[in-house]
């Protein structure tokens, strides 16, 4: 008796099992099991995420037997994780450094995948009208070494409008960030001060006067709540927010707005500059017409996946994002690649088997 109530229960548990195994497919007459799925894990920078999410979205949409995953955990954390296997491919805001990229199991190629303007956003309640940042000036703000917004130096570049005296509070990365990587290298490039005795060129430094948070929505999110702010954010991440962003001067002493044209010129201006490699860093971008703080964005990935239907489904993912998914990069507040330089992207993704 008790053996045929074993049985019975056997069978109930594999009849159970077997209506069971379509759940954790698409559903329907090709239906994958669990094992069956390509599961494709990444992380890294909050820069690019949003951007990389609608890829994902998008393209897994007709794609029942792939599943990916991004974590937006920041540059320095995503390198990490790729490096060490935790992960697929990696999204930085700065390309691996050849020691970095040698503690990897395979080679490992790095995709430019988009590029997008670093802004000064802030908070000043009651305040209208546009605030110009001159470039001998921010990198000053930016280090805390000014107390108030009516400071004369900024008046004085802004002598239409009336400043607050408000005490000037920096919001600024806690998180290991290829954003400020890309800032901070920036702020090197056009300030001496910096360069010679400032906080340095980093993913992450010592700010020693300003308040952190992780992520570019977080730096966003306490702008947003914090009269006074001001800090360094993607673009996209201060416009869905609708913080006010400053003008800044640029190479050639123009006042330039972060929009998508002065981004396009920017980037068409510096078509010339990127490398065979393609890590180059836009940190003083020439042109009279181009916003001063932009950067690339890559993909990490590796030359040989141990898994071929993992490569192949990768491969098939980032050539889509570098070609359709490039659609998506303007509403989103980044920059599509120019032609040349997706093509070269796409050129070194095919090293990948």
């Amino acid at each position: 008796m008790r053996r045929l109530s074993s049985m019975i229960t056997l069978a109930m548990t594999a009849a159970l099992c077997s209506a069971t195994l379509p759940l954790f497919g698409a559903g329907g007459a090709h239906a994958q099991t669990a094992a069956e799925r390509t599961l494709i894990l990444g992380a890294g920078s909050t820069f690019a995420a949003p951007l990389y999410d609608a890829w994902i979205k998008a393209w897994t949409k007709n794609k029942p037997n792939v599943a990916i995953s991004y974590a937006a955990v920041g540059s320095g954390e995503g390198i990490n994780r790729f490096i060490t296997g935790s992960t697929d491919f990696a999204g930085t805001d700065v390309p691996l450094t050849d020691k970095e990229a040698s503690k990897a199991q395979d080679r490992v190629l790095q995709i430019a995948s988009t590029a997008g303007m670093i802004v000064l956003a802030y908070n000043l309640a009651g305040f209208k009208g546009e605030l110009r940042l001159p470039r001998d000036f921010y990198p000053e703000i930016l280090a805390g070494n000014v107390r108030y917004w009516d400071d004369p130096r900024i008046q004085s570049a802004n002598p239409n409008v009336r400043l607050p005296h408000r005490w000037i509070v920096v919001a600024a990365r806690l998180d290991s960030s290829g954003t400020t990587f890309a800032l901070t290298r920036h702020l090197a490039e056009i300030d001496r001060n910096w360069r010679d005795s400032g906080l340095g060129v980093g993913k992450l430094i010592d700010w020693r006067k300003a308040m952190l948070a992780r992520g570019n929505e977080g730096v966003a999110q306490l702008i947003k709540i914090s009269d006074g702010a001001i800090g360094y954010v993607e673009y996209g991440f201060a416009a869905r927010l609708r913080l006010p962003m400053a003008i800044l001067e640029n190479k050639a002493g123009k006042f330039i707005a972060p929009t998508e044209s002065a981004a396009k010129a920017t980037m068409a201006a510096a078509g010339d500059e990127v490398p065979d490699d393609l890590r180059t860093y836009l940190a003083d971008p020439e042109g009279d017409d181009s916003y001063p703080i932009i950067t690339l964005s890559w993909l990490a990935l590796h030359e040989r996946y141990r898994n071929p239907a993992k490569g192949a489904a990768l491969k098939e993912f980032v050539s889509w994002g570098l070609t359709d998914g490039q659609a998506f990069s303007a509403k989103l507040g980044y920059v599509p690649l120019p032609a040349a330089l997706s093509g070269r992207s796409r050129q070194a993704l095919s090293a990948i088997y």
